[in-house]
């Protein structure tokens, strides 16, 4: 038995990666101590996850330019640290993952310090500033896209995909069965709508919008909205009479690809490994405001191969998203063609293969 740290909060999109690597350790005997940030999502994500240690660290987002929120930003970063080393002194980790952004720069420079083997994960096929300076802190970065390695080319990647929950992995039913569970006809075309796990206005509106006009077409919903929109995107349904299930948040997103025939959503890396293993076309609309606007990448490797419909959000009107929809749900052979795409993007053993890196690293500095 060793101990490992994962470092994987902030997002969804390092989250629920982190805890599908920190699941296959755990299942094969190790014990994990799993360090996020201070948000909410985070705190609702891990609810319940008992057979890892939570440990929470204060948020740490750099700020632009320099001003006192620079200064207020290094003092939290160097309580981070410290406050690290005293939980790896605690817990000695055998080696150190972090998922990306600052929540996983002070847990690297600890387990450094320490003397550990220490990896990096990059979702994204543009790694983000933190994870630029996370990678050459580290022993090496693991990749999700191989389009990822040609932008750090100083740093040594390893192809490893990006990891994907133990219970969506496990949580395959029939569209029926996955339907009947948010309360949903059967037969009825379905469309799963998400803005990443903390939801997105822009998507919300939008869709409302389309929902409105595409009545005819008699598809139904399953619309994940974060918690700021959930009470308005909730009334709307109620009151335009169309058949939806509703929420914030949604911890068994596995129903949710297994009810629905198209995804429209955001391009976060975890969320197209997820729609790649469930092999659900999309409509993609990447974040607009994303560093370095690495959504649209993300989304653009899923076009270019035709496993989904990459709409910036400049333009996604009502009437095109109705047009994109309405030419997926209608047309069976290119929308199962899609299907099989997608499949085929997909990593399946991507958790093992991130968890076998830091085992073999740990036994490789023990005597």
């Amino acid at each position: 038995m060793m101990r490992f740290a994962i470092a994987a909060g902030g997002t969804g999109g390092h989250l629920f990666p982190g805890l599908a690597v920190a699941e296959v350790l755990h299942s094969l005997g190790h014990e994990v101590m799993v360090l996020t940030s201070e948000k909410h999502i985070d705190a609702v994500a891990t609810e319940g996850r008992a057979e890892f240690r939570i440990e929470r660290l204060p948020g740490v987002g750099l700020p632009r330019g320099i001003s006192l929120a620079t200064f207020r930003f290094m003092g939290r970063f160097a309580k981070g640290v410290v406050h690290c080393r005293s939980l790896f002194a605690d817990f000695q980790p055998a080696a150190v993952l972090g998922m990306g952004g600052f929540t996983s720069t002070a847990p690297i420079i600890a387990g450094r310090l320490r003397g550990v083997p220490v990896f990096v994960h990059e979702s994204n096929a543009i790694p983000g500033k933190a994870n630029r300076l996370n990678a050459r802190l580290a022993g090496g970065l693991l990749i999700g896209f191989k389009e990822c390695a040609a932008r750090i080319p100083k740093v040594a990647c390893t192809l490893t995909g990006t990891p994907v929950r133990k219970a969506l992995r496990d949580g395959h039913v029939s569209k029926a069965e996955a339907r009947a569970r948010f309360g949903l006809q059967p037969e009825r075309p379905t469309i799963l709508v998400m803005g990443g796990s903390q939801g997105a206005t822009g998507i919300n509106m939008a869709m409302m919008e389309a929902a409105v006009q595409m009545r005819d077409n008699v598809a139904q919903y399953i619309h994940v909205t974060g918690a700021a929109d959930e009470p308005t995107v909730r009334a709307f349904y109620a009151k335009a009479g169309i058949s939806a299930w509703t929420g914030a948040f949604l911890h068994s997103m596995q129903d949710a690809y297994c009810a629905a025939d198209l995804a429209v959503v955001r391009s976060g890396a975890a969320s197209l490994t997820e729609l790649a293993y469930f092999g659900l076309p999309s409509i993609l609309i990447p974040y607009p405001y994303a560093a370095e606007d690495h959504q649209t990448l993300n989304a653009r490797i899923f076009s270019d191969a035709g496993a989904g419909v990459l709409l910036p959000e400049r333009d996604a009107t009502a009437e095109r998203l109705c047009g994109a929809i309405s030419g997926i749900l209608n047309e069976t052979a290119q929308r199962n063609k899609m299907s099989a795409v997608c499949t085929q993007l997909s990593t399946n053993d991507a958790a093992e293969r991130v968890a076998q890196v830091l085992i073999a690293a740990a036994k490789g500095r023990r005597p």
